[in-house]
């Protein structure tokens, strides 16, 4: 049975007001949050921006969802967790610091934001789910332990996945650091010399201290790489990437394992909005203001992430009529995380898109 793809059309020439209005309507038709129950804590999986970053979801647009959960008198409240990369999103005080800074306050928003330290063992769970790549996940309690959930992602592409949207913003975005880690630990970029000028911007940004100049040349150490893939976002001459073909694509299928960790626990209590404004090559944890790849297309939501996900690429590709984010990322293949997600039994590559 197909699932249904709720969608309403959005231009950049939109008043952020107008969003908001449209937004309601959307949401009001789609009914999506009748699995919500009075006096429950809602948990809306965010992702707050990077500094310097104007891609993500604006809180205005929150301000509506908060509402709708509110007049079904529940409880919502904003949360994301702490990345692996280095940044002012590493710890909890300066990840709120920055959340507040792009309007995410609970008087802008009408929710609380929640940022848990991941340090501390009682904001930690392992769930057992005992896939193909991973037998323990490693997430934040807030998002298993919350009485609902939804996911609100900003659909974009991504260095190592090929887009990012509901999937990824609950599989990595809902893991802990070490579960991040887990993720990405077997993918360890390697130096393309003949491309690398020794400017030292890998250097700089590399969390673990894995990458030193030598003879003018970019070495990665291998057992310190972490494989977050900072360098391979601040090389501006593409002299360092993942060795895809001897399986550095495994990270989606690890990144859907650790969203059937989560959704497994919120089965029947979640729902997902995506918000296909301002798409960019790249995802919301770069520090820079990228431009649109494609004009804005809309807001979209449903019951089943993988549709959802699913519609938004479907969307884009026909908005720019070409696969313009494998393109842009020919070696990614997004396809891959959805197909697995179907196979997981998360959801469903065909759905019928509702249009509003």
């Amino acid at each position: 049975m197909k699932s249904k793809v709720y969608f309403i059309s959005v231009s950049e020439l939109d008043y952020p007001e107008t969003i908001q209005s449209k937004l309601a309507h959307l949401l009001d038709h789609a009914k999506l949050f009748d699995y919500i129950k009075p006096s429950q804590r809602v948990c809306l999986k965010m992702h707050f921006g990077e500094e310097g970053n104007t891609g993500f979801v604006k809180p205005q647009y929150l301000q509506v969802i908060c509402r709708k959960i509110k007049e079904k008198q529940a409880q919502p409240f904003l949360s994301d967790t702490n990345t692996l990369y280095h940044g002012l999103r590493t710890n909890s005080k300066d990840h709120l610091n920055i959340a507040y800074s792009h309007g995410f306050t609970p008087a802008e928003t009408g929710a609380e934001v929640i940022i848990p330290d991941d340090n501390l063992a009682n904001n930690c769970s392992d769930l057992e789910i005992n896939r193909k790549y991973i037998k323990t996940a490693q997430v934040v309690s807030e998002f298993v332990k919350a009485n609902a959930l939804v996911g609100v992602a900003h659909f974009k592409g991504h260095i190592m996945t090929g887009f990012g949207g509901a999937l990824k913003n609950i599989g990595m975005g809902c893991a802990t650091r070490k579960g991040k880690l887990q993720q990405h630990s077997t993918v360890a970029p390697i130096v393309y010399l003949d491309n690398c000028t020794g400017c030292g911007a890998c250097v700089e940004v590399c969390p673990s201290k894995a990458i030193v100049l030598k003879n003018k040349k970019a070495c990665i150490d291998k057992i310190k790489c972490i494989g977050c893939a900072s360098c391979i976002a601040a090389c501006n001459y593409q002299a360092i990437d993942v060795p895809w073909d001897s399986g550095g694509d495994t990270i989606q299928e690890k990144m859907i394992e650790y969203a059937s960790a989560v959704l497994d626990k919120q089965k029947g209590k979640s729902a997902f909005i995506n918000f296909c404004l301002k798409i960019t090559k790249e995802c919301d944890c770069l520090a820079k203001d990228d431009p649109r790849i494609v004009p804005d297309i809309g807001i979209l939501a449903s019951l089943d992430p993988v549709s959802l996900d699913k519609a938004c690429l479907d969307l884009v590709q026909q908005r720019a009529d070409r696969d313009i984010l494998r393109e842009l990322h020919p070696k990614r293949d997004g396809l891959k995380q959805l197909k697995y997600a179907d196979m997981l039994g998360l959801g469903n590559l065909d759905y019928d898109l509702v249009k509003i």
